[in-house]
């Protein structure tokens, strides 16, 4: 067991104190200095390095019924992070080791052991890889295109919000298994250049400079055969047009809805699921976790190589966590969007 006195026992964190009304403004939180209790037996303390901001975290400012509980109106919100533990009254982990967690949303964490999962290092890689190229993030794509939607090799494979950390994970998974033709939307021209330049997509477009469907149809005139599907709405309605018979999408988030105060339209074609014989599948990542040491196994190595590549948009300072998680729900992030603490 190694004990350390943390120098200041103050967590900096953010809180809801009411339920946003479309796009969630400053008022809905509050951020607030917290004085740590002394550790008990068995508990840590976390200086955390990285947190994740998500476009799922939205949907838990609502009060609705969902896979994952809203979030507690005047409680510390919580999400992915990663740190060092600066304390520890527990013989499982030790001073300096790197751990990741669900503390998020605050600079400084604490709690049982059992509530932080020690990490290996990678020489030269920033911690915060591993909430995204190798976390969560990337796992989500692997499970989208190979649990849910059975992607096949030769496939023609589309996603949206490709330019986004899951999206531009999917475009070079697929790729990785030998999808016949990745293509992408993106909301700028700049990212849509990136899809193709940096990840290697066929072919991508941008969803704000004209017709979905038309774009698709153009950018995939054979059709489709996978859709991951990032941002519903009139993407989805495109997919299920472009799709070929027998295609199959994973539904994974529908960012276009999140901050929208009135019930989204749905697809007007749904009749196609019918005449095409199309499978669309939900899912959330939590039910698919036994699959981290098969995903683990195969993309690592391909990060470590770089035939994966990754991009950040690093936000520095916990008090300008609430900043970043606006400007990942306007899509001004390129990658993975994270925090970095003490920055």
């Amino acid at each position: 067991m190694t004990v350390r006195t943390s120098p200041s026992p103050i967590s900096h964190q953010w809180q809801l104190m009411r339920r946003p009304v479309g796009v969630p403004v400053a008022e809905d939180f509050r951020y607030v200095s917290v004085e740590l209790s002394p550790l008990a037996d068995g508990e840590v303390r976390v200086t955390n390095e990285f947190i994740s901001v998500d476009p799922y975290m939205r949907g838990r400012m609502n009060d609705v019924k969902s896979y994952t509980p809203p979030y507690v109106l005047g409680e510390t919100m919580v999400g992915g992070a990663i740190g060092r533990v600066t304390e520890s009254r527990s013989d499982a982990l030790a001073v300096g080791d790197l751990v990741q967690h669900f503390q998020g949303w605050r600079d400084v964490a604490q709690g049982a052991a059992a509530q932080f999962r020690k990490t290996n290092e990678i020489a030269g890689v920033a911690s915060s890889v591993f909430l995204g190229a190798l976390g969560m993030t990337s796992l989500t794509a692997w499970v989208g295109l190979f649990v849910i939607a059975d992607m096949q090799p030769g496939d023609t494979v589309f996603v949206s919000g490709a330019a986004g950390a899951v999206g531009s994970a999917v475009g070079q998974i697929a790729r990785s298994r030998g999808a016949g033709r990745v293509i992408g939307s993106a909301g700028s021209d700049e990212k849509v250049a990136h899809l193709i330049d940096r990840y290697g997509f066929d072919a991508a477009f941008n969803y704000k400079m004209g017709d979905v469907a038309g774009q698709l149809a153009t950018a995939a005139p054979d059709g489709i055969d996978v859709y991951f599907d990032n941002v519903g709405g009139d993407h989805l309605e495109a997919a299920i047009s472009s799709f070929n018979d027998g295609g199959r999408a994973a539904l994974c988030g529908a960012i276009s809805s999140y901050n929208s105060s009135e019930p989204p339209v749905g697809p007007r074609n749904m009749s196609m699921l019918t005449t095409k014989g199309l499978m669309l599948k939900g899912f959330t990542i939590g039910n698919y976790l036994e699959y981290s040491p098969q995903f683990a196994a195969e993309v690592g190595p391909l990060v470590a190589s770089g035939k994966i590549v990754y991009d950040e948009t690093v936000v520095d300072g916990i008090d300008n966590a609430l900043e970043a998680f606006g400007a990942l729900m306007r899509g001004e992030n390129l990658g993975k969007m994270v925090v970095r603490i003490g920055g």
